[in-house]
Formats: C-alpha cells, sequence, structure tokens
C-alpha cells in the first residue's frame, strides 16, 4: 500500500538519495580543496595505507561531515538570512556604534570572531570596513569556509538539500525535499565590487583572515596580547568547558578599552561530560588538553557569567534579552518541531 500514490514510499526514497548525492557534490568539492590545500593525492593509492582515505571516515567523521554541510543554510543561503539578521546583526550595529568614527584613520580596527564555522560574521564584519579574524579549532568548518569564500563559482550556483535526511515533523515530503541555492552572495565578486565602489562614495572592505587553532591556546600567546579592537563571540561562549579559560583568552588579546561583543545563548556543550547539541558537535577538543579541552565543567547562568566578566576585568555597558524575534540555529521553518532561542545580548569593555 505505502508504495503506491499518495505514499509512494519507493519513490521518496529514490528523491531523497537523489537530493544526498547533490550534496556529495558540495562535500567531493571541499574534499578537493582540503586535498589541494594540503598537497595531497586526489587520487588515492589503495596499496599506500597514508595515502588511501576512501572509506576511512568515522561514524562521527560522518556525522561532523553532515552538520558542516547543513550549516551552509544558516550561513550562505538567503533562506537563513533570518538566523543571521538576529544574531549577526547586533554584533554589525554595536561595531559601527563603537568604531563610526575611527574607521577613516590609518589604522584598521581589528574585529576577532572565535569559533567562526564557516566565516559568514567574518565576511560580514570585512566588508563593514573591519580587518576581521576568524578562529576555528573544527577542520571540517575549515575546509567549508575555505570553499565557500573562495572556490565557489557564483551566487546561489551550488544546490544544496539541507533537510533531505530530516525524516520527523514534516507536513509534506516536498518539505523535506526543499533545495535552496549557495552562496546566497558570492564573496569574492561582493569583495571586487565594495573595492572598485569605495574609491567614490563606499567604505572599503578590511582585510580578512581564518587561524586554524585551539582559540585558548593560541589567543593567550604574548604575540596577540592587546592585538584586537574588539571580540564578537556569537553563540560561542557555551562552548567552553570552563567559561574562566575564554574570559582569559579574550581580556589578553583585547586591547584596554576595547569591545566584547556578545550574542547567543547558554547550552552548555559539556554539560553531564559530554556535548549536548550539534550546534558545535564538530568542535575537535583534545581530552584534558591545555586549551578549551582542559579538565572541569561549570555550567553558569547568564547572571553568573557577567558577574564572572566583571570580576576578571571588564565593565558590562549592555544587556539585554533578545524577546522578539526568536531565533532558531539551522531551523527549518515549516517543522512541526521549532527549536528556538531567546539569545542574551551584551556588550562589555576592557578595563584599562
Amino acid at each position: 500500500m505505502l508504495a503506491e500514490p499518495p505514499f509512494s514510499v519507493l519513490d521518496s526514497f529514490n528523491q531523497v538519495d537523489d537530493a544526498i548525492d547533490t550534496n556529495a557534490e558540495i562535500a567531493e568539492a571541499i574534499l578537493a580543496v582540503g586535498l589541494e590545500s594540503f598537497g595531497l593525492d586526489a587520487d588515492p593509492d589503495p596499496n599506500d595505507p597514508s595515502r588511501n582515505w576512501h572509506g576511512t571516515a568515522t561514524a562521527t567523521d560522518v556525522n561532523k561531515a553532515h552538520s558542516t554541510i547543513r550549516q551552509f543554510y544558516r550561513d550562505w543561503s538567503a533562506e537563513g538570512q533570518p538566523e543571521r539578521d538576529v544574531c549577526y546583526g547586533p554584533v554589525l550595529d554595536d561595531l559601527r556604534t563603537e568604531f563610526e568614527t575611527q574607521r577613516n584613520t590609518d589604522e584598521q580596527i581589528r574585529v576577532l570572531v572565535p569559533g567562526a564555522g564557516l566565516g559568514r560574521l567574518v565576511f560580514d564584519i570585512c566588508m563593514a570596513g573591519y580587518a576581521a579574524e576568524g578562529n576555528e579549532i573544527s577542520y571540517h568548518q575549515l575546509l567549508a569556509s575555505s570553499w565557500v569564500l573562495n572556490h565557489t563559482e557564483g551566487p546561489q550556483k551550488h544546490p544544496l538539500f539541507p533537510f533531505a535526511l530530516q525524516f520527523s515533523n514534516l507536513q509534506s515530503r516536498a518539505q523535506q525535499l526543499r533545495c535552496i541555492a549557495i552562496p546566497d552572495i558570492h564573496p569574492g565578486t561582493a569583495m571586487a565590487q565594495a573595492t572598485a565602489a569605495s574609491a567614490t562614495a563606499f567604505q572599503p572592505p578590511g582585510a580578512m583572515s581564518m587561524s586554524a587553532a585551539d582559540f585558548v591556546v593560541l589567543y593567550t600567546q604574548p604575540t596577540n596580547q592587546a592585538a584586537f579592537h574588539a571580540v564578537a563571540t556569537v553563540f560561542f561562549i557555551d562552548t567552553a568547558p570552563n567559561l574562566i579559560r575564554y574570559v582569559e583568552a579574550i581580556r589578553h588579546c583585547l586591547r584596554p578599552g576595547g569591545l566584547w561583543i556578545n550574542v547567543g545563548p547558554l547550552l552548555w556543550h559539556f554539560e553531564d561530560g559530554q556535548e549536548q547539541h550539534p550546534r558545535k558537535a564538530d568542535a575537535q577538543v583534545a581530552e584534558d588538553g591545555p586549551g578549551i579541552g582542559e579538565p572541569g565543567t561549570v555550567e553558569l547562568t547568564g547572571e553568573e557569567v557577567l558577574s564572572l566578566v566583571e570580576r576578571m576585568g571588564f565593565r558590562v555597558e549592555q544587556r539585554a534579552v533578545m524577546e522578539r524575534p526568536l531565533c532558531g540555529y539551522i531551523q527549518d521553518r515549516e517543522s512541526m518541531l521549532q527549536n528556538l532561542y531567546r539569545p542574551e545580548h551584551w556588550v562589555a569593555r576592557k578595563l584599562e
């Protein structure tokens, strides 16, 4: 019965398979970029285990790759714009308010974005005229961000089925098989156009870079002391097993008087000793390491977080819970299940 209309389950499975194949084209393109970046042969040698990457992925790696591919929906599609507006909009507004009068000086305003993911906030900050540096520890997301920022063919050139593997809470099969196109804006073209336009009336784009490292280890190094005018943490601080280490790193790399802008909930990822949510399920955390994986987990309330921030050398200047609109994270707006956040937005200044 289920093989016939109106169900046609076998046909639906075939369509899902086709959608997975389409997503796999993006995954293969990201892999090709990664292999080239590391000087590896795209055609592995089956007789040389060190050059044979086919069939070596673990279930964890597959889940991380799936999570990364889905994140293109949030960061690089037109459909993800509402989520970006809620989370990235306040950061850009705060930067404009703080640094608008300083952007025309010879010194570029440097902004650090820890947990940069697929690089969209870094790109948006760069396009706003600031020197943006992203930091990411997940090699899945680092390779994906490199692909979308440097190797995509043009705007809306790559089809993607973000919910192809989602079988629950569907109102229709068309919902599951909805196709989007990425990127919504082509980074290279957008930066070239903005640079050309800046010769007349617009602020030129800032420099853009990405670091691949443990945030706590890298940004407590002497070379990064007082290196940034601002740090923007978006859906990031709750990835910390011990928030004290994050605060120390941010305090170290911020200039005196520098701004820390935070937007996000407090879904502590290591509660009960393990990560709780796929939001950062691809983070590569070394257990019992000297950085973000340092042992010991503490889950604080929002009030306790701000008290800690103030005790560690900051003055909180703004704080607000973002009541409307509520924010999803790679949320299918047509799903029968809506997981929504009321992110907190606060701004703290490093004391002299």
